[in-house]
């Protein structure tokens, strides 16, 4: 029973993971803003919060490198998919644990990790490895960051109305994930549970 019990947590993780990276992968062709500076995909920027939000910073991290390698291989996307997602969703996952699951944290961590870190990380690896001219350090800085307000507020939003409906908490014990969220309408239970 215990080990049923340990294997559902982890098998509905991985089934949220591989949705997470089917949506990024799939939505990230269609909504695409364009911009002087490249791209913007602020959608994968929601999936990297909802998923360090879901399922927490490591695999917000796998789900981050996975999209940018499907989207490279099957896209002929630039090694911006990589370095634009991957510090975004780790620092999203971390900020929220270390603040005690404030959403805000979350969107916070994806703007420093995407917006800043990756952005100035992408001109090294686009100059010395994609080979292209003309780039300074902060020529991915507004995109990446416009990306990041834009698919941060959405986020925002949407795990706000997740967890005013009590659904978040829900979702993340379902998965076996950290629960931060106290549900409203139990706020007696958790002290009276234990006394039966």
């Amino acid at each position: 029973m215990t080990s049923k019990a340990n294997f559902k947590p982890a098998l509905l993780k991985m089934v949220m993971l591989a949705m997470l990276v089917a949506i990024g992968v799939v939505i990230s062709p269609f909504l695409r803003v364009e911009s002087p500076f490249g791209n913007m995909c602020p959608m994968a920027h929601l999936v990297d919060i909802v998923c360090s939000v879901l399922l927490g910073p490591w695999y917000s991290l796998l789900c981050a490198t996975l999209i940018g390698i499907l989207r490279m291989t099957l896209m002929g996307i630039p090694p911006v998919a990589l370095t634009g997602a991957v510090f975004g969703a780790l620092l999203s996952g971390v900020f929220y644990r270390i603040s005690g699951g404030k959403i805000l944290f979350a969107v916070l961590g994806e703007i420093l990790g995407t917006g800043i870190i990756g952005a100035v990380a992408s001109y090294p690896v686009m100059t010395l490895w994609w080979g292209k001219t003309g780039l300074t350090w902060l020529f991915y800085v507004p995109s990446f960051l416009c990306g990041t307000l834009i698919g941060g507020t959405i986020a925002f939003i949407f795990l706000r109305a997740l967890s005013r409906g009590g659904l978040l908490a829900k979702f993340q014990k379902t998965l076996g994930a950290a629960v931060y969220d106290k549900p409203k309408s139990h706020k007696e239970e958790p002290e009276t549970a234990g006394q039966h």
